[in-house]
């Protein structure tokens, strides 16, 4: 007997055997079809009832709907669109038994969200006796997650924190600064390192910074915004800036986006200076080259102050850096780290 597995993104279980009639090891009477066993699966991230054709297919084909669930969020809408669904969570065999009974049967199965491991091992021992004749066994998904669905997931685990959590549910904006800053390092030094597993680690921590933060300007009673307001803003802005994208204008080159940029957003700033919008708190050699870029795409020949001391020595280096597509910034990172590199070996050195 031939199981083909198969795995579905969004499945409410990860994986079950397709084995049809033909390759069961049973001789099956061809005017004695053996019937079909379809495990129907959603997601929770698709709002109910927003079924497949071919779920809307089996269900109101189907000659039993069964679901262990009976708070099962789909209910409603089958009931609704005229489907009966059984309650319970039938046995392997009697669902084998009751499908291959009377010439063949379908019988629709609804998961939970948790899936419905019983089942669909008891299935598996029976298709595997080679002793069985089997029904087709069909995994079927009714809904899939779309693109950043799991987001939705996030939120959700933000709210009932913010509700239910001593700490976090007393936290202010201004007291998660430091842990922001904080996570902003460390997913650099993933990047740095080339630490694939760090860097999807790392990026989870600044996105629960940025829906921490949201949560909590949700609460405020003065001028609230939560995070679809935070999202939306982002679109808008995206789309806006983006005029070779999502307009007509044109962009041949990585130059041309960026004056598209920055002409589009000092309309927007309604800005006099193009180092307005530069924060001045970030580290001195990230806040030079940032400058030196604004100078440089607004085309501007700006001389270098004049001034004696490292402070200028240091700026003249980050504006060469910046000049030559180098970033002073991690170039500096880069070589402080082989400098504690150069420390560790020493102080192995002195310890022998």
């Amino acid at each position: 007997m031939a199981a083909h597995l198969r795995r579905h993104p969004g499945a409410g279980i990860s994986y079950v055997a397709r084995v049809t009639a033909a390759d069961s090891p049973v001789p099956a009477d061809a005017a004695a079809p053996t019937g079909r066993i379809v495990l129907l699966t959603t997601t929770h991230r698709v709002a109910p009832g927003l079924l497949s054709w071919p779920a809307w297919q089996a269900l109101h084909g189907a000659d039993r709907v069964l679901s262990g669930d009976p708070g099962h969020p789909q209910l409603p809408y089958l009931r609704e669109a005229g489907v009966e669904v059984e309650p319970g969570s039938p046995a392997a065999r009697e669902l084998v038994d009751y499908c291959v009974a009377q010439g063949g049967r379908t019988a629709v199965v609804l998961t939970s969200a948790e899936g419905e491991s019983e089942l669909t091992d008891g299935l598996a021992r029976l298709a595997g006796s080679g002793r069985e004749a089997m029904p087709d066994l069909e995994l079927l998904p009714g809904s899939y997650d779309l693109p950043g669905a799991r987001l939705l997931d996030l939120v959700q685990v933000m709210d009932r924190i913010r509700a239910e959590c001593p700490w976090s549910g007393t936290r202010t904006n201004e007291e998660l600064v430091k842990y922001g800053i904080e996570e902003a390092y460390e997913l650099v030094e993933a990047i740095e390192e080339g630490d694939r597993e760090a860097l999807l680690e790392e990026l989870g921590d600044v996105l629960l910074q940025v829906v921490f933060h949201a949560r909590i300007a949700q609460d405020d009673p003065e001028d609230p915004f939560s995070i679809d307001d935070v999202a939306g803003g982002i679109v808008d802005k995206l789309i806006h800036r983006h005029p070779h994208v999502f307009g007509d204008e044109t962009a041949e080159t990585a130059e041309d986006v960026q004056r598209h940029w920055l002409r589009t957003k000092a309309a927007e700033k309604q800005r006099d200076s193009v180092t307005e919008g530069v924060p001045l708190g970030q580290p001195a050699l990230a806040l030079t080259a940032k400058l030196a870029s604004r100078a440089r795409t607004a085309a501007l020949d700006v001389a270098l102050p004049d001034g004696a001391g490292v402070g200028y020595e240091l700026l003249a280096l980050a504006v060469r850096a910046e000049a030559d597509g180098v970033d002073p910034e991690a170039a500096l990172r880069a070589a402080a780290r082989a400098y504690r590199d150069a420390i560790r070996a020493a102080e192995g050195s002195a310890r022998r």
